[in-house]
């Protein structure tokens, strides 16, 4: 796992933790609703990046995928804000994320062929490990809006998916040797 990674992971176990030094109080349905978006589009980003460098058919293909499913899942987000006439809060969790997946893009954007291949598909790995986690045991524990809650569940299962398939793409790259 790279450094940035780590840096990552320890922002969003803390921020997700709902409570922090310089935030003393869990986060709201609408500041959840605003992380996950995000981590959603930030996924997104990172596969039109893939679908403009890799020329790996495997990587494309699962970059393709994420664009579909998050997509579909952000959509779904969007209908529901509209429909609940709300509007999500952004965040400690949420900038740290946009922050972190900028660094991420600059670093991914000057690597290219076996190199981008497998950093793509490792970032793939542990975000989703990190945005599963999080959303698993912090997100929809803590939701108080039912269809919110709903939504997030449908969304985990998609995303334990993802994971999965990043931990064969992963192996299938040798990302090791």
């Amino acid at each position: 796992m790279n450094r940035l990674t780590s840096i990552s992971i320890g922002i969003i176990l803390m921020a997700a933790g709902c409570a922090t030094a310089d935030s003393p109080k869990p986060m709201n349905d609408l500041e959840i609703a605003h992380t996950a978006y995000t981590a959603g589009q930030l996924d997104i980003r990172y596969a039109h990046l893939a679908l403009g460098i890799s020329e790996n058919a495997e990587v494309r293909e699962f970059a393709e995928l994420m664009v579909r499913d998050h997509v579909a899942v952000n959509d779904a987000a969007v209908a529901l804000i509209t429909k609940l006439n709300v509007t999500p809060q952004d965040n400690d969790l949420s900038k740290a994320l946009v922050s972190g997946a900028s660094d991420k893009r600059g670093e991914l954007s000057g690597l290219r062929g076996k190199a981008f291949d497998c950093a793509y598909a490792q970032n793939e790995l542990s975000y989703h490990q990190i945005v599963n986690k999080t959303v698993a045991e912090t997100f929809i524990p803590s939701v108080t809006v039912p269809p919110l809650k709903t939504l997030l569940d449908g969304a985990l299962r998609t995303f334990k998916q993802h994971e999965g398939h990043a931990e064969m793409m992963v192996a299938g790259l040798q990302c090791g040797s």
